[in-house]
């Protein structure tokens, strides 16, 4: 590929990232989750549930903490960041980088998800090919790693209580429980195929994956999986490079996003519903059945998954909160980690875009002027 071509590629990628900006893009999701809120509202609402709702003190210090817990994360995804990156961005870079990756992730499919805008992110900020395509794939291969081993764990000490309240085997299944199993078995084929095509035999991944595409339904993703089989083979060449304390870190920093992430909701819960038990048990179950939640959220056709997540709260997690309290807690939940992200992003994406072609324009005009300054000592 030429240089013209790869800037005319680049260029249309940040079209792409600007697209996700406009307001449209906000105001969509923003409409969903509230109509999903008043529909949920109407079919629902218990005037004597929701006068039992007290704020109270305890109200806002339990809120304090679950704010408290979004900081966490926040902070523990920019470290993540900042180690698989091998400290290439400064922390407070980091920082700003996960604020546009929430906020294309707020506008876009849950299904298709930020990684599109990371892979152009990271190239804007003149991070090489093999890096960027690494620091990507190895994060998908981090949060997969800790579901697969996380669900397992939970299941074995809880059962199928995980999904739902009122599931005591395998023959209640219901639509619920299949979406879970089916996103599981994806996420668990993804991590494996990651880890082997990462540490173990990447070009064997390679041809395992267009040997699948020769199937007649599968040959449509023969290009696809021809880009990612080769994008692993760089990955894995990169990632072998770094010692294990690299990757304890990594793992780490995700573990801590990840578990501040769901024990958010605990804090939101123990907030609005004073006597939600304190136990580790009842947590514990509450921190598993929020993280099911988020797997059968996880290939939504919404954006963000905006109705989606609001409509499933209250079921998951029915044992422990009314209809109608579930709302108000599922709608602030939503409002600390959704709507939040939407609100900053509208912010410090526009600023970043500035900043990144404003960066791009000097360095063009240096490089002009330098050889024009070139030029002149020739003649």
């Amino acid at each position: 590929m030429t240089d013209e071509q790869k800037n005319e590629e680049q260029i249309i990628q940040g079209q792409e990232v600007l697209k996700k900006i406009k307001i449209s893009r906000i105001i969509l999701p923003i409409i969903l989750g509230i109509t999903a809120v008043l529909w949920l509202l109407w079919k629902r609402f218990d005037p004597t549930e929701f006068a039992k709702i007290k704020w109270t003190t305890h109200t806002l210090i339990w809120i304090s903490i679950a704010i408290l817990f979004l900081i966490i994360r926040h902070l523990a995804y920019s470290l993540r960041l900042y180690i698989i990156s091998n400290r290439r961005f400064s922390y407070t870079k980091c920082i700003e980088l996960l604020f546009i990756w929430e906020f294309s992730t707020a506008v876009a499919p849950t299904s298709t998800g930020g990684a599109a805008v990371a892979l152009f992110v990271l190239i804007q900020e003149k991070l090489s090919t093999a890096k960027t395509v690494t620091i990507v794939i190895y994060k998908v291969l981090l949060d997969s790693i800790f579901f697969i081993t996380v669900i397992p764990t939970l299941f074995f000490i809880f059962g199928l209580k995980i999904i739902r309240p009122d599931l005591h085997s395998w023959s209640q299944m219901d639509g619920w429980g299949y979406s879970f199993l089916t996103v599981y078995a994806l996420m668990l084929t993804q991590g494996v195929i990651l880890f082997f095509g990462l540490f173990l035999a990447p070009s064997s991944i390679k041809k395992l994956l267009l040997f699948f595409t020769k199937f007649p339904l599968l040959n449509r993703f023969k290009d696809r999986a021809n880009t990612l089989g080769s994008e692993i083979e760089i990955a894995s060449e990169e990632i072998r490079k770094h010692s294990w304390r690299y990757h304890l870190g990594g793992f780490c920093a995700t573990i801590i996003a990840w578990v501040s992430r769901f024990l958010l909701i605990n804090c939101l819960i123990i907030a609005i519903i004073p006597t939600t038990p304190l136990l580790f048990h009842d947590q514990i179950l509450l921190f598993a059945r929020v993280a099911i939640m988020y797997i059968v959220t996880l290939f939504s056709p919404t954006p963000g998954g905006a109705g989606i997540a609001e409509i499933v709260f209250g079921g998951f997690l029915s044992d422990y909160i009314p209809a109608t309290t579930a709302l108000v807690i599922a709608f602030l939940w939503r409002i600390l980690t959704y709507y939040s992200y939407l609100l900053a992003g509208a912010f410090v994406v526009p600023n970043w875009i500035n900043n990144l072609y404003f960066n791009k324009n000097k360095d063009i005009k240096e490089s002009e002027s330098k050889q024009l300054q070139d030029n002149d000592q020739k003649i």
